[in-house]
Formats: C-alpha cells, sequence, structure tokens
C-alpha cells in the first residue's frame, strides 16, 4: 500500500470528523437544565416514598446530597452569569 494512500485516507478521516454537527451552546444549556430538573424531580421522589412508604433513609439522603449539590451549581452558574452581565454594562461605548 502506497504512504500516500494512507496520508490521504488520515487526513479524509480527520476532516470528516471535523465537519461533523457540533452540540451548539443552546443544546448543551437545554440539556444542563434537562438533568437538573432530573434530579429535582429523583430527590422529590425520594422524599415521598420515604415519607410515605416508609423507604430506605440511606436513598433518601443520597437523593438529597446530589439535590443540594445540583442546586448549589445552579446558583453559582447564575452568579457568574450575572457577573458576566454586569461587567458587560460596565464597558464603556
Amino acid at each position: 500500500m502506497d504512504i500516500r494512500n494512507v496520508l490521504v485516507a488520515q487526513n479524509y478521516a480527520s476532516s470528516l470528523a471535523a465537519t461533523r454537527a457540533q452540540p451548539s451552546a443552546g443544546a448543551a444549556v437545554a440539556g444542563a437544565a434537562q438533568d437538573f430538573l432530573s434530579t429535582l424531580q429523583q430527590g422529590e421522589q425520594a422524599a415521598m416514598a420515604t415519607m410515605t412508604k416508609g423507604g430506605d433513609p440511606h436513598t433518601l439522603v443520597q437523593a438529597l446530597a446530589q439535590t443540594e449539590l445540583a442546586v448549589q451549581t445552579a446558583v453559582t452558574v447564575r452568579d457568574k452569569v450575572v457577573e458576566a452581565y454586569q461587567e458587560i454594562l460596565r464597558m464603556p461605548v
């Protein structure tokens, strides 16, 4: 096999990967929001199951810890967005 053919095939493969549609920032944000919502729903379901059906307390603690982490992450992201917006407002025109 000729080395030029191998190089052409490698270049084609790398070019093909570069031209594939990349997920947009909007899709990433939507996915993160969906993950956040599902985490909150799972925490709520675990809490309801523990309170009404006598579910496993360890599952409840784990679900509450995941929910707390998700809320803290969302608050941190919100704070960064607000901070960036305020920086934009401070820029001279």
